[in-house]
């Protein structure tokens, strides 16, 4: 029997950081035997215009309901950069360009980016703070850098952009349960572990 679950998601989606936690969850309560493949959703990538007062306060906003309903740590000195574009596409890329050098890590690596954002502040916009992060996670500097900037990562990335559209994605967390190529919605949106795990377990059991 195929199983499997499909999780598209995003390193600056806020609700996806929200959502760590629970694929966590699903990892240690069915490790192998139910495996995560993660695709980029894409959130904004290719957004050229700099964040305004406006778009920091709808952000914040954001931010404090992650934190309320989940409990994950933010850094809100973010919000204190002048100037700065919220471009989805170095960091999703950054995430494809890992997953080509080792498939098995890019749920791990999804969360160090997160972390890194969300926690640490660090601008996952930038190539050589996104290098940076993949060798502090344990990956080659050079090798990731090389695969960063392959041509090819950048198309699957816009596959994997292509591929969320084309599912009907219009969201993120989005987890989807597959058993024998019949498709099966976990959740659209963020939801915690108590709330997913008896149908997620159910659906194990079918």
């Amino acid at each position: 029997m195929d199983r499997y679950l499909l999780y598209f998601a995003d390193p600056m989606c806020s609700w996806c950081w929200g959502f760590a936690p629970v694929t966590a969850e699903i990892e240690k309560a069915y490790g192998e035997t139910l495996p995560i493949k993660l695709f980029m959703g894409g959130l904004r990538p290719g957004n050229t215009k700099p964040m305004d007062d406006r778009a920091k306060a709808e952000i914040r906003e954001h931010w404090e309901h992650v934190n309320e309903m989940s409990g994950q740590p933010f850094d809100f000195g973010f919000f204190e950069r002048e100037g700065w574009t919220y471009d989805t596409d170095p960091a999703s890329r950054a995430l494809v360009a890992a997953r080509r050098l080792d498939e098995k890590c890019a749920l791990a690596f999804l969360r160090a980016l997160h972390e890194a954002f969300y926690t640490q502040n660090r601008d996952v916009t930038e190539i050589d703070e996104l290098v940076a992060i993949a060798a502090e996670f344990g990956l080659d500097a050079e090798a990731f850098r090389t695969s960063f900037e392959d041509t090819e990562t950048t198309q699957e990335t816009h596959a994997d952009y292509w591929y969320a559209q084309n599912a009907g994605i219009r969201g993120f967390p989005a987890l989807i349960a597959v058993k024998d190529e019949k498709a099966t919605a976990v959740t659209f949106g963020y939801q915690g572990w108590d709330a997913i795990k008896p149908g997620l377990a159910e659906w194990m059991a079918a």
